[in-house]
């Protein structure tokens, strides 16, 4: 009777192995890296042109690239369940540091402020 409760308990825990199922349409991390860059770039322009309507930018961001907002957030919980954001947002750093140097020394001095912050919330 112990061999096969076991038994049982090895196959529920094989069963549960994961936090949380893929979403149906999973957004590959290149791509979730460089749609965040852009949000991240949209949102800098949004502070200096104020009147700016950052709603239409990201639209514009998730119709460029052919996702759809669902998709997008679903795959975005999915990342942060498995652990695997972190190295998306660090991607997509980089991404904004290839199309503007100069944002460089900006996310340096943010991450010194920010040290103990983890990255999803920086």
């Amino acid at each position: 009777m112990k061999k096969l409760w076991l038994l049982f308990f090895s196959f529920l825990m094989m069963a549960c192995s994961e936090l949380i199922d893929p979403p149906k349409k999973l957004i590959s991390k290149d791509d979730m890296s460089e749609i965040i860059a852009d949000f991240a770039l949209n949102d800098q322009f949004n502070n200096f042109l104020p009147q700016s309507d950052l709603e239409n930018a990201t639209r514009l961001v998730l119709k460029n690239k052919k996702v759809k907002a669902k998709d997008f957030t679903e795959s975005y919980k999915y990342y942060i369940a498995t652990g695997d954001l972190e190295d998306i947002l660090n991607n997509a750093q980089k991404i904004i540091v290839a199309k503007d140097p100069s944002a460089k020394d900006y996310i340096d001095k943010k991450l010194k402020e920010n040290q103990n912050v983890p990255a999803f919330a920086r």
